[in-house]
C-alpha cells in the first residue's frame, strides 16, 4: 500500500456549541438540533443518523425552543423574542417574528400542528394559527406573575399545561383561560429552597401532568383536581429536560448531573390490569447538563452542553446483537471546516466567527515505521481572520496555491488575496463581491486556482474566473426543473473540466465546465451524498453515501464503472457497513490511479482496486502479515481494504503530495477541558 510520512496535527482549537433544545418529527424521521450558537441542525434517522441540513448560528439568536409544525415546517424562538420559520428546501430562514412578550423560553405545536403557543419573560402565553405562508396571531391566555418556561399541549388539544416558577399553570384553550394552579413544593432533600424552577411538563391523554424542577423531581398531577398523585426525586440537581413516547408508556428526562433516566409504564403484578411508572434505567453517556431529551419510537435522543449528541436505542426495538453496537454518540458536523493549499503547506482552520491559517511544521529527521519524529521546524500561525458582523461563517476554502481565501455568512461573500513575501503574509480583499454570491453552502476552488465554484443556497451553481486581484463571473448553472435545491456538496475534477454537484436530496450532477452546460445526472439513491471527488486521468466520479455505501461512476462514459458493478453485486463487508459515522473526504494518490482514500471520523481506509475484496468471513480490518511470512501466504490475506485506527477523532485527512499524509485530530478530552465544569458530585468515602 506504500508508506507515508503523516503530519499529526491537534492545533485545530475546535469546540462544538452545546446543544440546547431537539425536536423530534415523526412523519419523516427526522431530528431537528439547535445549539447555544443559534445554529440549527437536520438528522435524518432514517439515512443513519446523517446530519443532512443545516442553518449556520447568529450572535443575536440564542435559541430556547424548537418545535415541528404542520408536518414538516420547522419553528424556533428565542431570547430575542422573535418566532423563526426555517426554509428546509433553501436553507435559509423564511422570515422572523415579533411576539411581542419579552424573551420566549417555551414553545409548542398543537397535536393537529395548526396551532403554535409560546411562553414569554412577561408571564404570558400567546396562541398563533399556522397559516400556509406563515404564522397568525390569534390571542393571549391569562397573563402568569412569572415567565413561562415550559409548554406542554394535551393530545385532545382542549387543554394546554404550562411550568413556571413555582407552580403549573392549566389552561381552557378555547377560553384561554388557568383553570387549575399547582403550587410545587420548595423542598430540595429536606431544605427549602428560595424558588422551584418547572424546567419541563407533560401532558398525557389521562388528564395527568409530568412535570420536571429545579429540586430534583419528577412529579404527576392530576389536572382535573389540581393535586399532587406521586413524586419521584431523582436528582441532587436540576431535572431540566423531559419528552414522552407517542403510545405514552415511557418517558425520558435529563437531569443538570449528566444523567439519563428512563421512566416506562409497567403492570403492578403479572396478572392486573392495573399500572404505574416505574424508573427503570438510568444512562450516564453524558459528562455536563443534559439540556434537552427527545423520545423516537425506537430510540431515547439527548444533547447537552457536553456537545454530544446521543442516540440510544431502545433494545426491545432495535435489532443488533449488542446495546454498544446500537449507540450513537455524534460530536462533529457531517461537514468539512478544514481545507488545505498542498503546494504551500497550508491548512485553513474555519470556527464560527474566524478563520485561521496555519503553516505546518518540518523535520529533516529520519526513522523507521512507526517512529515519531522530531520537528526541526514548529508549525505556524499565520493568519487570524476575524469575520464582519454577528453571523456565522457557514463555508470556507483556501486554493490549492494558497494565494486565496474564501468564505461565506448568510448575507455576505468574502474573498481575499494572499501574497506570500519570504515568512511576511499580506492579505487584500477583493471588494464589490456580487450579490449573488452571498449565502454560498459550498465553496471550492479549481486545481489550478484559476476557477472558483460557489453553491448558493438557491440551486444554482456560480463559475468565476480568478484574475491577479479581481475576478470575472463567467457563468451560473441554473437548477434543474425549476426546483430550489440547495447543492450542499462539490467536486472538481483535477484537469478542471468536470464539476459534480450534490443536493439536500440523493441525486448528483455533473457539468461540464468547458462546455458550460449539464453533461449528466448519476441515477439518484434512497440515501443522502456524503461526499465525492473525481479522479485524477480517468475522470471517474466516486459516490460515498451516508448507509456506507461506496459508488464509481464514469463521467466520460456516463454509467457506472465495471469495479463499481462488481462491489454492488458482491455486497461490502458487514462491519464497513456497521460503521455509524459518514465518510466527509475522498482523494486520490496521483501515482497510483488504482487507490481510493477515503476517511470518517474514527478510521482512515486506502481501498484498492486491483485486489480481490473482502467477504464476510475475512477480516475487515486485518492488521498486516508479519513480515518473515511468505509472500503466497501474504497474497491470501490480502484484500482491497486497507483501514487504519490510529488517527481520531479525524476530521480531515489529505495527501500533500506523494508520500505525505496530513492528519488533522481533534481528541475529546481537549473539548471536554475547555467547557465549564461540570457540578462536582460526591463519591463515596470522601
Amino acid at each position: 500500500m506504500g508508506e507515508f510520512k503523516v503530519h499529526r496535527v491537534r492545533f485545530f482549537n475546535y469546540v462544538p456549541s452545546g446543544i440546547r433544545c431537539v425536536a423530534y418529527n415523526d412523519q419523516s424521521n427526522r431530528l431537528a438540533v439547535s445549539r447555544t450558537d443559534g445554529t440549527v441542525e437536520i438528522y435524518n434517522l432514517s439515512a443513519n443518523y446523517f446530519q443532512e441540513k443545516f442553518f449556520p448560528g447568529h450572535e443575536s439568536r440564542a435559541t430556547e425552543a424548537l418545535c415541528w409544525a404542520k408536518g414538516q415546517r420547522l419553528f424556533s424562538a428565542g431570547l430575542n423574542g422573535e418566532i423563526i420559520e426555517y426554509d428546509l428546501q433553501a436553507l435559509n430562514i423564511k422570515y422572523a417574528m415579533d411576539a411581542f412578550g419579552g424573551p420566549i423560553w417555551s414553545m409548542a405545536a398543537s397535536p393537529s400542528g395548526s396551532q403554535l403557543l409560546v411562553g414569554c419573560e412577561d408571564g404570558s402565553v400567546k396562541l398563533f394559527q399556522v397559516t400556509p405562508e406563515k404564522i397568525q396571531f390569534e390571542r393571549n391566555f391569562d397573563r402568569q406573575k412569572s415567565r413561562i418556561l415550559s409548554l406542554s399541549w394535551h393530545p385532545s388539544g382542549t387543554h394546554v399545561a404550562a411550568g413556571s416558577i413555582d407552580y403549573i399553570s392549566v389552561f381552557d384553550v378555547k377560553s384561554g383561560s388557568a383553570i387549575h394552579k399547582m403550587l410545587v413544593d420548595r423542598q430540595y432533600m429536606g431544605v427549602s429552597k428560595r424558588k422551584c424552577i418547572i424546567w419541563g411538563v407533560a401532558f398525557l391523554s389521562d388528564g395527568t401532568v409530568i412535570s420536571v424542577d429545579s429540586a430534583g423531581k419528577v412529579q404527576f398531577w392530576d389536572s382535573a383536581t389540581g393535586t399532587l398523585v406521586k413524586n419521584h426525586l431523582i436528582a441532587n440537581a436540576d431535572v431540566q429536560s423531559i419528552a414522552v413516547s407517542d403510545q405514552e408508556d415511557s418517558f425520558v428526562v435529563g437531569t443538570a448531573e449528566g444523567t439519563v433516566f428512563h421512566f416506562q409504564l409497567v403492570s403492578v403484578t403479572s396478572n392486573s390490569s392495573e399500572k404505574q411508572w416505574v424508573r427503570t434505567k438510568p444512562f450516564q453517556h453524558h459528562t455536563h447538563d443534559v439540556r434537552a431529551v427527545a423520545h423516537s419510537p425506537t430510540a431515547l435522543i439527548s444533547g447537552g452542553t457536553d456537545t454530544h449528541l446521543v442516540i440510544r436505542p431502545l433494545m426491545e426495538k432495535v435489532e443488533v446483537k449488542n446495546y454498544d453496537a446500537a449507540l450513537r454518540k455524534i460530536t462533529f458536523p457531517h461537514r468539512r471546516l478544514v481545507s488545505c493549499a498542498k503546494k504551500r503547506q497550508l491548512l485553513l482552520f474555519q470556527f464560527a466567527h474566524h478563520l485561521e491559517l496555519w503553516r505546518l511544521g518540518s523535520t529533516v529527521a529520519t526513522g523507521k515505521n512507526g517512529d515519531t519524529l522530531p520537528l526541526s521546524k514548529d508549525a505556524d500561525h499565520l493568519l487570524h481572520l476575524k469575520a464582519k458582523g454577528p453571523e456565522n461563517i457557514i463555508c470556507s476554502c483556501i486554493s490549492p496555491c494558497g494565494s486565496w481565501i474564501a468564505y461565506s455568512t448568510t448575507s455576505r461573500f468574502f474573498l481575499y488575496r494572499l501574497n506570500h513575501e519570504h515568512d511576511n503574509i499580506s492579505l487584500q480583499r477583493v471588494s464589490k463581491m456580487p450579490a449573488f454570491l452571498r449565502s454560498a453552502l459550498q465553496i471550492l476552488f479549481s486545481e489550478d486556482s484559476t476557477k472558483l465554484f460557489v453553491a448558493s443556497n438557491q440551486g444554482s451553481l456560480h463559475v468565476i474566473r480568478l484574475l491577479e486581484g479581481s475576478f470575472k463571473h463567467l457563468h451560473t448553472f441554473q437548477p434543474q426543473s425549476g426546483t430550489v435545491e440547495s447543492m450542499c456538496l462539490l467536486a472538481v475534477s483535477p484537469d478542471g473540466n468536470w464539476l459534480a454537484a450534490s443536493g439536500t436530496s440523493a441525486g448528483v450532477h455533473v457539468y461540464s465546465v468547458k462546455h458550460l452546460k449539464l453533461h449528466c445526472t448519476v441515477p439518484a439513491y434512497n440515501f443522502p451524498v456524503t461526499a465525492l471527488a473525481i479522479a485524477p486521468n480517468t475522470n471517474n466520479l466516486v459516490i460515498a453515501h451516508s448507509d456506507q455505501q461506496v459508488f464509481e461512476y464514469s463521467i466520460p462514459d456516463k454509467q457506472y464503472t465495471e469495479w463499481s458493478r462488481t462491489i454492488q453485486k458482491q455486497g461490502f463487508h458487514h462491519l464497513w457497513l456497521q460503521r455509524d459515522t459518514p465518510i466527509t473526504h475522498i482523494s486520490f494518490h496521483p501515482k497510483r490511479p488504482m487507490h481510493i482514500l477515503l476517511h470518517d471520523a474514527y478510521m482512515f481506509c486506502i481501498i484498492d482496486k486491483s485486489l480481490p475484496l473482502p467477504n464476510d468471513k475475512t477480516l475487515l480490518y486485518n492488521p498486516l502479515p508479519p513480515t518473515n511470512e511468505s509472500d503466497v501466504i501474504r497474497r491470501r490475506t490480502a484484500h482491497a481494504f486497507k483501514i487504519s485506527k490510529i488517527y481520531k477523532p479525524l476530521l480531515f485527512m489529505e495527501l500533500l503530495d506523494e508520500r505525505t499524509l496530513v492528519a488533522v485530530e481533534r481528541p475529546l478530552d481537549d473539548i471536554i477541558a475547555q467547557l465549564p465544569p461540570p457540578i462536582k458530585k460526591k463519591k463515596f468515602g470522601t
